[in-house]
């Protein structure tokens, strides 16, 4: 057989084989798989202990992902970030963009609400709750040299290689709380080396566990995104199987009962259902005239117009400047 045609049906056989997809993780186990540093409120300091998984093709063991920390609702999330990950186009960076670009002092501050935020997400276990498996753990990079990875630096220059499966070393994480009452981890110390774990069978397990930062930390789609640049809080509609602003949903349906559910991502995600009010010839007169009042006015302000978002406490930093290193709210969603 000739090389063309053994390169052809090489192909489809590649091809033609079943795929192969991940099953999707419940939110019952994607939580399992998240590490948090997070103090108890009635907590002032603590400690955790983690070790590090080793890294597949001796990589480092920190990925550097991007992600927008921004208030939608009353709640603080981290978005990931197409723009900064070089994945697609975002939203939040156009309207910073838009913004950097008046030359205004004042638009300069707000832009800086918009910002994507260099972030490290390691694999590891969790000591306390081993039974979970793998968990991945995020935090900030620190632009000022304070952060937690500045603390990972030293150990693995004194100690070697941490996340070795024989010899590598568990990490105690003490844990305190800054003047504004965020969790801060003050200082990581090296326990003396030893294996991953006595279970051979467990270690292997571990180590070759499938699962990556992407399974825990879900990325919001462009539209989920563009609802938030507009200072609106998503809302998934069932119906048209996409994400609508919380005032588009509550025209549309006028329901009567607020409930939390799970959009197809497996994110927690604000919804209304119930049963519909009984409603007079007047009423449906006046809400048809509401909702061609809302369509006008979102047509014309269709450029984007952004809306400022609440301020960390009362300061505003750009990003080279931005020194925290707190645990906010992070939630893996």
């Amino acid at each position: 057989m000739s090389d063309v045609i053994n390169a052809v049906m090489a192909q489809y056989d590649a091809n033609t084989k079943p795929a192969n997809k991940k099953a999707k993780v419940s939110d019952e186990e994607r939580l399992k798989r998240y590490f948090s540093t997070q103090l108890p409120k009635n907590k002032e300091s603590g400690q955790k202990t983690f070790r590090i998984l080793p890294p597949k093709n001796g990589k480092s063991p920190f990925v550097e992902v991007w992600f927008h920390e921004i208030k939608v609702g009353s709640d603080w999330v981290k978005l990931y970030c197409p723009n900064k990950n070089k994945t697609g186009d975002c939203p939040l960076c156009e309207i910073e963009k838009s913004l950097r670009g008046t030359g205004k002092k004042e638009d300069k501050d707000i832009a800086s609400q918009y910002s994507a935020r260099k972030f490290y997400i390691v694999k590891g276990i969790d000591r306390d709750h081993e039974e979970d498996g793998p968990k991945f753990w995020r935090f900030r990079h620190n632009y000022k040299k304070q952060g937690t990875l500045d603390k990972f630096v030293p150990v693995f220059s004194a100690k070697g290689d941490i996340t070795d499966v024989e010899k590598g070393r568990d990490i105690i994480l003490a844990l305190g709380r800054d003047d504004s009452g965020y969790t801060k981890v003050t200082t990581i110390m090296p326990e003396d080396p030893g294996p991953l774990h006595e279970d051979p069978e467990l270690v292997e397990l571990w180590v070759n566990n499938e699962m990556t930062w992407e399974d825990v930390y879900a990325k919001k789609s462009y539209e989920y995104l563009d609802i938030v640049a507009q200072g609106e809080i998503p809302y998934w509609d069932k119906d048209e199987e996409k994400f609508i602003t919380k005032t588009e949903w509550e025209l549309k349906n006028n329901n009567d009962v607020t409930v939390e559910t799970m959009d197809d991502d497996g994110q927690s995600t604000a919804t209304i259902g119930g049963r519909k009010k009984e409603q007079t010839k007047s009423e449906l007169a006046e809400e048809e005239k509401t909702v061609v009042k809302s369509t006008t006015t979102k047509t014309k302000a269709s450029a984007k117009v952004p809306v400022k978002p609440a301020v960390k406490k009362a300061e505003i930093v750009d990003e080279d400047n931005d020194e925290s290193d707190v645990e906010m709210d992070d939630l893996p969603f």
